[in-house]
């Protein structure tokens, strides 16, 4: 299923995408697509059932209608640094015996076309095209990767937008250049994990400006995403409703030549994760 949240910011309600993609509400069924709703088998069979019978789910009429983030009252965000092979390559860092952990506030969560702020103070403003794992069931010293696929619940598109001279030069730890205000777009869609057969094998592209900067493959991941899954279970216990950013491929502004690109007010960032949904966002000064 493709389970989305539309509306107003504070105010969306829960929707999904059928496979003639209409625009279905279900706010008659569930009060929103979140971590409660994901660890609730039978709540979500009940949702497979409407949207697999004709006249049951009222269709949207989604012209104007703003795509808010897929998933509601988020838990954590735990992310992945240096996590692809060529992005590593690019950044000259050396590839991490375990993984990289950082952590985003939800509050950095948007939609996917929502504006993106550049940060007051801000020279170094980076994009990030990444898979996002959405947690649905509790996770607790997995033994294994297989064990970690099976805790997962489904995926998204996510753009961890990244200030690298606040990540980087201001000393502390990464927290500080990635937790600005709107720095974490999430969506259009959670496609649940049954439509998602390989996470290992998903294009991610982002665009700038319509020139293409990110064209890679979740191949390239250093650690897949049941191992991250599994790993980060020894460290945290993850819950229904948390999201794991997993990385994202070469292409950064970072790993440019001088003068790098990074992101300025007026810029327009497109990005995708092939089968998960594509996000557009027009930078602004904060």
């Amino acid at each position: 299923m493709k389970l989305l949240r539309v509306g107003t910011a504070g105010a969306e309600r829960p929707a999904l995408l059928d496979r003639d993609g209409t625009l279905r509400d279900l706010s008659g069924i569930v009060p929103d697509i979140d971590g409660e709703l994901l660890a609730d088998a039978s709540t979500l069979a009940r949702v497979r059932a409407a949207a697999e019978t004709p006249g049951v789910l009222p269709a949207l009429d989604a012209t104007g209608l703003r795509i808010g983030p897929p998933l509601g009252r988020i838990g954590k965000i735990v992310c992945i640094g240096l996590n692809y092979h060529d992005h590593a390559a690019e950044t000259g860092a050396a590839i991490p015996d375990e993984p990289i952990l950082f952590f985003k506030a939800p509050d950095t969560v948007v939609g996917p076309d929502d504006t993106v702020l550049v940060p007051r103070g801000s020279r170094k403003t980076d994009w990030e095209v990444e898979l996002a794992v959405v947690i649905g069931r509790t996770a607790r010293y997995l033994g294994s990767a297989d064990e970690g696929l099976a805790h997962v619940a489904g995926y998204a598109t996510a753009h961890d937008v990244s200030e690298r001279e606040f990540q980087i030069e201001r000393g502390g730890t990464w927290d500080k250049g990635k937790n600005c205000e709107t720095f974490n777009p999430l969506g259009p869609w959670l496609v649940t994990a049954d439509e998602v057969p390989d996470p290992q094998a998903l294009p991610l592209r982002l665009w700038v400006n319509g020139e293409l900067k990110q064209n890679g493959t979740t191949a390239e991941q250093i650690f897949p995403v049941g191992e991250v899954v599994r790993y980060l279970s020894h460290f945290m216990t993850l819950y229904p409703g948390d999201v794991i950013n997993t990385g994202t491929p070469a292409g950064v502004a970072m790993g440019q030549p001088e003068p790098k690109p990074y992101l300025k007010a007026g810029d327009v960032v497109e990005l995708e994760v092939e089968g998960l949904g594509r996000q557009r966002q027009e930078l602004k000064d904060a």
